[in-house]
């Protein structure tokens, strides 16, 4: 909360805060923007990159015209620290970095748009609003390759390929494709055979 430690330049450079002998880094998307900073922040400093991601999100539209607020509603889809691969990737070459840290948070939160899109309805193509948090769910602090384990799913067969970790995840195999080249990049997994077109892998942490 000390706005002294806020927004406070280093070189060429703003870091979100900085506390004389660590920098944390608040990035909410566009990872691949951080690389500059990143070159520069990980030769004198610690980094944390702090990722927020929506766990719940309630959904909420509003009339431009009349200024009416609809009630709220759930959004179906939920968030996990499996999301934060797409982003990860973007500087994958950094993650093995000793001065580098993580912190996935898990938040609710409720999100407002404008009922300015280009469908039937104007939801699709509209416009964001706002988004205002509403509760912490969980953090996931990442210190280390070898602290990967929240972003891996339990009981995977071994060896295993990338359909058993996506069923296991609950998300795509395009997805835990992504996934898997970030986990044998830091050595968190090793690419241990092929199984027809599949690739194999082990467990290293």
């Amino acid at each position: 909360p000390d706005t002294a430690h806020q927004e406070f330049r280093i070189g060429r450079y703003v870091a979100d805060i900085f506390r004389g002998d660590e920098i944390i880094e608040i990035q909410t998307r566009n990872f691949n923007a951080m690389r500059k900073k990143l070159d520069l922040f990980l030769e004198q400093y610690p980094v944390t990159i702090v990722y927020p991601i929506i766990h719940t999100k309630w959904l909420c539209w509003i009339n431009e015209a009349t200024g009416e607020v609809s009630q709220k509603r759930k959004s179906p889809k939920r968030g996990t620290t499996y999301d934060a691969y797409y982003e990860l990737y973007k500087i994958k070459q950094y993650l093995a970095h000793p001065n580098l840290h993580l912190c996935l948070v898990l938040i609710d939160a409720e999100e407002y748009r404008l009922l300015n899109g280009w469908s039937r309805d104007k939801k699709r193509g509209s416009t964001r609003f706002d988004r205002i948090p509403t509760k912490l769910v969980d953090e996931f602090y990442i210190g280390s390759p070898k602290e990967y384990g929240c972003m891996i799913p339990r009981d995977l067969p071994n060896p295993f390929n990338s359909k058993d970790f996506a069923k296991k995840a609950g998300i795509s195999q395009s997805n835990a494709q992504l996934a898997l080249n970030i986990l044998t990049y830091i050595e968190a997994v090793a690419r241990i055979g092929k199984k027809g077109n599949s690739y194999l892998y082990e467990l290293k942490l």
